[in-house]
């Protein structure tokens, strides 16, 4: 069975926090190739993360 849009996103958002195991990334994977909607939120999650990150990171070398 599929897994459903909110255990996807769940995992998703586990994903940025911890390696997801085999089977939880290929329900990812298998979700994303049937719902765009899914996959355009696990891209803007990591988006998020990514600019987060730069953020924190900029501030880190300004030494504030």
């Amino acid at each position: 069975m599929m897994a459903s849009c909110k255990e996807v996103t769940r995992l998703v958002s586990q994903g940025l926090d911890r390696n997801l195991g085999l089977g939880e990334r290929l329900a990812v994977r298998l979700h994303f190739v049937v719902c765009k909607q899914c996959y355009n939120v696990g891209r803007q999650m990591a988006f998020l993360r990514r600019a987060v990150q730069k953020l924190s990171q900029d501030e880190s070398a300004k030494g504030g």
